[in-house]
C-alpha cells in the first residue's frame, strides 16, 4: 500500500466537500481488499444531522460498488483556505462503521499531521474493546 497515494487522494477529494456551515472540509481514500481507492468527502446541511462524514461517505461508496472488505483509509480535514494543522480523527460514529467492515487488528487509519507527517494507527487503538459482528453471532 503506498501511503502518499492515499493521503494524496483524500487532498484531491477534500476539495470537493460540502461544508457551507463550518467551513471544515474533510477527504477520505479509502483502500479496498481489490487494491481499489474509493473516495468520499464530508457534505453537510442545514439539518446538521442530516450531514455525512468523509469517512462514511467513501465507505458507502465502496460498498455501493460491491466492496466488502478494506485494508486502510486516509484521511485529512482542515478548515476552507487554510493548510492543515492538526490531525483530523474520525468520529465515533464513522470509528463503529469501519469496524461493521474492517478487522481492527489490521486496519490502518491514516492521518496526515502536517508536524510529523502522518500518524498511523490500527482500528483497534482508536476503538478499543468495539461491538461487532461477533456479538451479535455473526
Amino acid at each position: 500500500m503506498d501511503v502518499e497515494t492515499l493521503i494524496g487522494e483524500a487532498r484531491r477529494v477534500r476539495q470537493k466537500a460540502y461544508a457551507p456551515y463550518s467551513g471544515f472540509l474533510v477527504g477520505a481514500a479509502l483502500l479496498g481488499a481489490d487494491g481499489k481507492i474509493y473516495t468520499g468527502c464530508n457534505v453537510e446541511n442545514a439539518s446538521f444531522g442530516a450531514g455525512i462524514c468523509a469517512e462514511r461517505s467513501a465507505f458507502v461508496r465502496a460498498v455501493s460498488e460491491g466492496e466488502r472488505e478494506f485494508l486502510a483509509i486516509a484521511i485529512v480535514g482542515g478548515k476552507r483556505g487554510e493548510r492543515t494543522s492538526l490531525p483530523c480523527p474520525p468520529c465515533g460514529i464513522c470509528r463503529q462503521f469501519m469496524r461493521e467492515f474492517c478487522d481492527p487488528e489490521s486496519f490502518r487509519i491514516i492521518l496526515e499531521s502536517p508536524q510529523e507527517g502522518r500518524d498511523i494507527f490500527l482500528l483497534k487503538e482508536l476503538l478499543p474493546m468495539s461491538f461487532g459482528p461477533a456479538q451479535l453471532g455473526t
